[in-house]
């Protein structure tokens, strides 16, 4: 079977117009917040995401496998990034005490201190490049739109 046999629809003119703009939105802005935090604060976005949602967890740790999902990366690439925030001394790889095998994450308080300085920068990027263009019910749409798409996304990884 050939491709266009498995999946004979094309998007039609209004579709690419809605669809362009997505994609070219969703490659520039992590690059645009990645540069920004690399010259403020020294910190790339992902490694960025990853201490946001460590301290999400407040004192708790967070086993790889949950924060690979959460962070969106490959347990690879979150492998390496944990490798150079720990060298940092931003968080702290440990056993889990019920399976030895499971390995979690914590931050640390230098990691907590990092995540204070990098934080502003980060919240007025995306105010600026996200949330201040739109007026309150367009936030409220693209809340809407996004909570409708993600699951179908989060699923297929």
């Amino acid at each position: 079977m050939t491709a266009e046999q498995r999946h004979p629809r094309r998007l039609d003119d209004t579709e690419m117009d809605t669809w362009l703009p997505v994609i070219r939105f969703v490659q520039l802005l992590p690059q645009v917040l990645d540069r920004t935090l690399k010259e403020e604060v020294g910190l790339n976005h992902a490694r960025y995401a990853i201490l946001v949602t460590l301290a999400g967890r407040g004192d708790g740790a967070v086993t790889m496998t949950e924060l690979a999902r959460i962070a969106g990366l490959s347990r690879s690439r979150l492998s390496h990034a944990l490798d150079s925030l720990e060298e940092r001394g931003w968080v702290e790889r440990t056993s889990c005490s019920t399976d030895k095998r499971t390995l979690s994450a914590a931050l640390t308080p230098e990691g907590r201190e990092m995540l204070r300085t990098a934080a502003p920068v980060h919240v007025e990027q995306v105010r600026e490049l996200v949330l201040d263009p739109l007026s309150p019910e367009e936030r409220e749409q693209l809340a809407s739109i996004l909570g409708k798409l993600l699951p179908g996304v989060t699923a297929a990884l």
